[in-house]
């Protein structure tokens, strides 16, 4: 065993310190800054922000590296890269563990159903405008990575931490330089679109007097929303926020042994079955349930022991610490050549996101077309978390389906959007085809989306 003074035994500890410290100088700054204030940007992303600030300052001033030195194990980078990929998994898997056992009508069921599609849809557009721009570019520069562009639905529509993986396949199975970093850059960029897109659209629309801001609430909960009736109590022989660990690594466990399996059985795609870390832990997450939910119907489980107040805290801060890492993870400087093509991205994905789901918006949810729109808006940039931001100004009690209508989304998002996960590995290989076919998806996609019109114009 190494010393308790030696590096590696503290370098883990330091990081995690460093990541969670910068949240709280983050969290400072919002409130007493007042341009941070009125911004809509997340903690997280400012956090991570800070960090590479505090990063390119020590470099400039020791003229070496702040991640490659003793105190971080001299591999700062490669771990915050491993922090995101696996919070990403575990925020899922939580998220996955809420229960909700309200009925839902069948026009609700309809609400639902498009919001998934109008993710998936918003997914391809935001690939075959990546993928025009990159395929442009890889012909004006040599050497670029042509398939690069799929990884704007995956840092904007998706967050960072499928951005990395994406980023890392391609930069380990197709030579894509600086694979993970552009990826990562990427997400940030989409956080920052979502926070200075929102601004824009709200200050623009209350301005026009079409828009009234709500008031931010306190925050507080009732205690029949931290606790359900048959749970087990907060405190007993073990504590409730450690069982509720217990289920989600149990379940992050059971995703691992289902990738080692499929990693053995098709050795040639293990890079992209350990990508799907997320999705695998949802199917753990949910087979956990089911196991769980059979054990109760025979009595032998007797309490619920998961909680919903508590898991959407434990999968919050998975994720808070998640982008904090993965803006933290961006390499500086390995992005000196590629940073005008990124800016090009950036403000495309910008655009693209902000007209495709305003249009959608207005089109299929003309009852509370403003709130579906900041929300999807919100999270087709940044993440779920980035989408309720954004919701909780406009509508800080969720008196609309709105917040409902991002957690159900989930089911037809997965069913409609694994095709981009198999389309992910031809982009490298042939970007121009991988193009088309988003398109075609794309079509064929907003022709289910828009049937009710398209039909009723037919008839």
């Amino acid at each position: 065993m190494s010393n308790f003074w030696d590096s590696n035994v503290w370098s883990f500890m330091l990081l995690m310190t460093l990541l969670l410290g910068s949240l709280m100088v983050a969290n400072i700054f919002k409130r007493r800054v007042p341009f941070l204030k009125n911004s809509l940007i997340p903690n997280s992303v400012l956090g991570g922000i800070i960090i590479l600030m505090v990063e390119w300052i020590y470099k400039f001033i020791a003229k070496r590296p702040f991640f490659d030195s003793a105190m971080f194990g001299y591999s700062g980078h490669d771990t915050l890269e491993i922090i995101t990929y696996h919070c990403l998994a575990l925020g899922f898997i939580a998220s996955s563990f809420n229960t909700n056992d309200a009925k839902l009508t069948k026009k609700r069921v309809g609400e639902i159903f498009n919001t998934g599609v109008t993710t998936v849809a918003t997914y391809l557009i935001q690939g075959v405008v990546g993928l025009v721009i990159t395929i442009v570019v890889a012909g004006l520069v040599t050497g670029f990575f042509a398939g690069s562009g799929i990884l704007l639905p995956f840092g904007y529509g998706q967050g960072t931490g499928q951005a990395l993986n994406w980023g890392a396949i391609y930069e380990s199975e197709h030579g894509f330089v600086n694979g993970r970093s552009f990826g990562l850059t990427i997400a940030a960029l989409g956080f920052l679109s979502a926070a200075i897109g929102g601004v824009i659209h709200l200050n623009v629309a209350k301005a026009r007097g079409k828009l009234k801001l709500s008031k931010r609430t306190d925050g507080s909960l009732h205690t029949d929303e931290i606790e359900e009736k048959g749970e087990i109590p907060m405190q007993e022989s073990v504590d409730k926020i450690t069982v509720q660990l217990a289920f989600i690594f149990i379940a992050y466990g059971l995703a691992y042994a289902i990738m080692a399996v499929l990693g053995n059985l098709l050795p040639g795609m293990k890079a992209t079955i350990y990508g799907f870390n997320f999705l695998l832990g949802v199917l753990a997450a949910t087979l956990v349930k089911v196991i769980v939910k059979f054990l109760q119907n025979k009595k032998i489980i007797r309490r619920k022991y998961t909680n919903n107040f508590l898991m959407t805290r434990l999968s919050n801060l998975f994720f808070d610490v998640m982008v904090v890492a993965g803006v933290a993870a961006i390499r500086l400087e390995a992005l000196e050549q590629y940073w005008w093509i990124l800016a090009i991205l950036g403000v495309a994905g910008l655009v693209i996101s902000y007209a495709y789901n305003r249009f959608v918006a207005k089109k299929l949810f003309p009852e509370y077309h403003e709130e579906q729109f900041m929300a999807m808006f919100g999270m087709l940039t940044g993440t779920a978390s980035t989408g309720i931001i954004l919701l909780r100004e406009i509508d800080p009690e969720f008196k609309t389906p709105v917040s409902d209508n991002l957690v159900y989304q989930n089911f037809p998002a997965i069913v409609f959007g694994f095709p981009l996960m198999i389309l992910a590995n031809l982009a490298p290989v042939n970007p121009v085809l991988t193009t088309v076919i988003l398109g075609v998806m794309f079509v064929a996609l907003n022709i289910i989306l828009f049937r009710s019109y398209i039909f009723k114009k037919r008839k």
